[in-house]
């Protein structure tokens, strides 16, 4: 009586785990976006060094009685964060005045690797609106879009914009949607 053999032979399956590897590497790409990642992560990673770059100056600022002043259209309150003096609006980090090298003062920030957009002007697509800054990564070219606020829109930066009333925190938003 003769057996009958059932199953894939040894090439029948090194065939099959080779055509699954080539498909693997070419489809691969298109469901992992590490560099997108990484620089959503980063600028994630930016948002809570402002937040506790702008909840320091405030305790300076709560310390010197300072909190409470507004700058709008005058000359702005300050304090002094290591040698570097920040101008404060409601005891937070004035965003008018923002710059690569004011925003070092609070906000442990490599300047080489980030941009600091300063307002000058209404809010476009291409300059933030008053009362804000942004911070966009350095190397690349990434999609930014000011007027895109939610985290899923189609930009790569995060927005500061400065407190507005006493006892009234910054906002501080990540758009990573287009990293």
């Amino acid at each position: 009586m003769q057996q009958q053999q059932r199953g894939f032979t040894l090439i029948e399956l090194i065939i099959v785990i080779v055509i699954l590897g080539i498909l693997a590497v070419t489809a691969a790409p298109k469901f992992i976006d590490i560099q997108g990642d990484a620089t959503s992560s980063t600028l994630k990673g930016v948002k809570a060094a402002l937040q506790g770059g702008a909840q320091l100056v405030y305790a300076k600022s709560a310390i010197a009685s300072e909190q409470k002043n507004a700058a709008v259209g005058g000359p702005t309150s300050q304090v002094t964060i290591g040698n570097s003096p920040v101008e404060t609006e409601f005891g937070y980090p004035d965003a008018e005045l923002a710059s690569n090298t004011t925003i070092t003062g609070w906000v442990d920030l490599s300047v080489s690797e980030f941009t600091v957009v300063p307002t000058s002007g209404a809010l476009t697509s291409t300059v933030p609106g008053p009362g804000t800054f942004a911070v966009i990564p350095a190397s690349g070219s990434p999609t930014v879009d000011y007027t895109e606020t939610s985290e899923a829109g189609a930009s790569c930066h995060v927005l500061y914009t400065e407190s507005s009333a006493s006892e009234v925190s910054p906002v501080i938003t990540t758009v990573i949607g287009g990293c």
